[in-house]
């Protein structure tokens, strides 16, 4: 009798085998798997870096620590301007630079005066963290912030009560501007400097002296869904260039034992994670739309065009990583026109390119099912669901997937995700197309991660194969889009 109503239960799941009533149990993960604050951070696929400080007023890209606070003047400064051009260009959220190397603080911290409290900036009265943080709310984009744990202008920088001083000011934005989705730290420590008059260069050392568990776990208690980047983590990593692109094979897990910032050999092996890797460390690929981090006017002539963007979109999101594209403002405090119509052709492009997904609830066939269980069966990567996935028993690490796209189409690119709530498993694959009764090679890739996006050139077809041809354990593919 129990026999009975486990099989009608697990038959009403879907998740019997057509051929007898055992029920057929999910793969088992391939570790590590991504957390749930990761996962959030994996669908969010590309937000803005803001670069504003005394920079921006003295052509610097990396304040000495000795500027005035009276250069900071932005005249027309409009936060709610930002908010609503870096929506319209697709993007989810703002990581603002709230206090670069230089020390400037962007927000009145009542443990400097080297802020915006002593600019003219709206007489002293200002606070640029507190109104880009209300902007982003009211566009419904993510706040995020940027402190540098390297500080130019500090007396006591290289000493113990600096850590002090940074704690502080991490309390500071973070009891004041919560949530905040991401907390940023520079790579950059140490060097010369104002340091309060002393006009000297400092050594330190960067592994222990920011002592960063003890950092890292406050914040923590304070905003738990929080996700740190850094060099190596502990929850995302650098793509180990600032070029715009991680490398074609990108795998989001890596041992955080062998990254360490100065390591030779360190930008190889954040580009391409590891394989092995023990932790679920996803990368993330930080460019600038100009040359510089910081807005210079001699620079308005050379702000990446719409379809650069759109290049550095297929080489970070189209390769599982998140994009963070910095947007710097100009002196008046607004993001400049030139910079606005890079973005808007950008987001031209891509919505012309991948919107409108051919594949789409059209019918699929698997070159095997999982168990021959309905709820593993390929037209799960079709559904517009992610929940749902196509899986191969244990013992197929191979496979393919046929989609008809029900009439002859021209198709130029594929997007492809793994169910990675199971881990990372693809390790190589290609597209094939049918063309006159045959099946014809396009493009060829190793990882797909949470999302991989292939390019090629444009063909007329209506069926489409993806043949994953190794895998470290059964695939399990969500989602395949053809454009």
């Amino acid at each position: 009798m129990k026999q009975n109503f486990l099989a009608a239960a697990c038959l009403a799941l879907g998740l019997l085998s057509s051929s007898c009533n055992k029920p057929v149990l999910p793969p088992e993960p391939v570790l590590p798997v991504p957390t749930e604050r990761q996962l959030a951070w994996h669908e969010m696929e590309q937000y803005a870096f803001v670069h504003f400080t005394t920079n921006t007023f003295t052509n610097k890209e990396w304040g000495y620590g000795d500027e005035n606070p009276s250069v900071f003047n932005p005249t027309e400064l409009d936060a709610t301007q930002w908010a609503r051009v870096i929506k319209e260009a697709g993007l989810k959220g703002i990581v603002l630079t709230c206090k670069h190397h230089d020390g400037f603080c962007l927000w009145p911290s009542q443990y400097t005066e080297h802020s915006v409290k002593n600019s003219p900036y709206k007489n002293g009265q200002g606070d640029v963290v507190a109104e880009v943080e209300k902007a982003c709310r009211e566009q419904g984009l993510k706040f995020g912030v940027y402190l540098s744990p390297w500080d130019r202008n500090r007396a006591d920088y290289g000493q113990p009560s600096y850590i002090e001083y940074y704690r502080n000011q991490l309390k500071e934005l973070f009891t004041a501007h919560a949530p905040i989705f991401e907390m940023w730290f520079d790579g950059a420590n140490g060097g010369d400097g104002f340091y309060g008059g002393a006009r000297e260069k400092r050594s330190i050392d960067g592994r222990n002296y920011y002592d960063w568990p003890t950092t890292l776990a406050m914040i923590r208690g304070m905003e738990p869904n929080v996700i740190f980047f850094s060099d190596a983590g502990p929850d995302i990593r650098w793509c180990g260039n600032e070029r715009g692109f991680v490398d074609e094979t990108n795998w989001a897990t890596i041992t955080p034992d062998t990254l360490y910032a100065g390591k030779s050999g360190i930008s190889d092996l954040l580009q391409t994670g590891s394989e092995n890797g023990t932790h679920w460390i996803p990368a993330e690929v930080d460019v600038s739309i100009r040359p510089g981090w910081f807005y210079h006017p001699e620079e308005d002539d050379k702000v990446k065009t719409p379809e650069q963007l759109f290049d550095i979109y297929l080489s970070s999101v189209g390769r599982g990583a998140n994009l963070i594209l910095n947007i710097p403002p100009d002196r008046r405090g607004l993001i400049n026109e030139i910079d606005v119509a890079a973005l808007q052709g950008w987001k031209k492009l891509i919505d012309e390119r991948l919107s409108n997904n051919l594949a789409l609830n059209k019918p699929v066939e698997a070159s095997s099912v999982r168990g021959k269980a309905p709820t593993y069966t390929a037209a799960n990567v079709t559904d517009g669901n992610k929940d749902t996935y196509w899986a191969t028993n244990d013992d197929v690490t191979t496979g393919s997937l046929v989609v008809d796209l029900g009439s002859r189409q021209k198709v130029g690119y594929v997007l492809v995700q793994e169910y990675i709530r199971l881990g990372q498993r693809v390790k190589a694959f290609s597209v094939e197309v049918e063309k006159d009764g045959q099946w014809v090679e396009v493009a060829s890739g190793t990882t797909i991660g949470y999302k991989r996006i292939v390019r090629f050139a444009p063909v007329e077809t209506q069926k489409v194969r993806i043949s994953i041809s190794d895998s470290k354990a059964c695939p399990v593919i969500s989602n395949l889009e053809v454009y």
